[in-house]
């Protein structure tokens, strides 16, 4: 299974450079949603039928908390050493405010865009609790099976989505010709930071280091993470995948204005590859329409760097 997600986002990368127009893009985003609602119930399914995760569920639930505690700190401090560095994102903000690139506009647009798509915050977690009362009371142990098949055909989808995703949005490629091949290494800090999360929760848990490692290095992109972690561990890993990931949103947004005061990164930091949609907008609200547009390319990146790592990694462990 460790070629599955290579296949699948390089299809993607090549339906998505065949400059799709707005209506096919938009069918795509249709199939991508249906399928995200589809994988939410198959995961709360995986652990309603789990009576060791429903049992432990406050134990795995305070594991998570602090995994992605770590997982937004660590990702901060290395943000931090490199606008100290090599990347200094005051300036950086200054220089795009001079380049004829209508930031704001940008900015607005994608705003727009996720806000016809908010209805899934609440429909997902909906689809989470309707699948955990699924498993638990309604399906039939001799079609748990199905599951692991609806799993494969929900990854797929999402896989080959990000592709696309990235193949269509050539713009991110001109903007980051604009502001210089540096700005790849915040999301290289963002990385770092999040696998070094992993494993310093793991050894302070005392859990095993493919669970805090795998589980951090999703870095917010909870549906295909807590997905694959299912696929590959189980239902009860699988868990640490999605609860880890959705919780490090919720905590960035929770301490977005303490990260703030730490430098321009830091809120960019907490949303990693949520800055692609979900953590876009509350990000950009605190660090401004210029450094949106950085949170938008290195959200781009490290969503199409997650599906490429979770095998690496799964590999690596095994």
């Amino acid at each position: 299974m460790i070629w599955f997600p290579f296949l699948c986002l390089t299809i993607g990368l090549i339906v998505g450079i065949q400059n799709l127009s707005d209506s096919t893009l938009k069918v795509v985003d249709l199939v991508v949603n249906i399928a995200l609602i589809g994988l939410m119930i198959t995961i709360g399914a995986n652990v309603g039928t789990n009576n060791s995760i429903m049992s432990n569920l406050g134990t795995i639930g305070l594991n998570c908390v602090i995994i992605s505690l770590f997982a937004i700190a660590c990702s901060a401090f290395f943000t931090v050493l490199i606008e100290k560095t090599i990347l200094p994102l005051e300036e950086i903000s200054r220089k795009l405010s001079s380049e004829k690139i209508n930031v704001n506009d940008e900015v607005n647009i994608l705003q727009e865009e996720k806000k016809k798509i908010s209805p899934l915050i609440w429909i997902m977690p909906i689809s989470i609790i309707v699948g955990v009362i699924f498993g638990s009371t309604m399906l039939p142990n001799n079609l748990i099976f199905v599951l692991d098949y609806a799993l494969t055909i929900f990854l797929m989808i999402l896989y080959t989505s990000v592709g696309i995703s990235l193949g269509s949005n050539r713009r991110i490629f001109n903007y980051i010709k604009v502001l210089g091949w540096k700005i790849i290494f915040l999301s290289i800090a963002i990385f770092t930071g999040s696998i070094m999360a992993g494993i310093l929760s793991g050894i302070i848990l005392k859990i095993p280091l493919h669970i805090s490692v795998i589980a951090s290095s999703g870095m917010s992109y909870y549906s295909v993470t807590g997905a694959y972690m299912t696929q590959m561990y189980g239902a009860e890993i699988g868990t640490y995948g999605f609860i880890v990931n959705v919780m490090r949103e919720f905590f960035t947004v929770l301490f977005l204005p303490i990260l703030i005061k730490i430098s321009k990164g830091s809120p960019i930091a907490g949303g990693a590859a949520g800055n692609m949609d979900t953590m876009l907008v509350p990000v950009t609200k605190f660090v401004g329409p210029e450094l949106g547009l950085i949170a938008l390319i290195t959200g781009t990146i490290l969503t199409f760097i997650v599906p490429v790592i979770l095998p690496i990694l799964y590999n690596f462990f095994s």
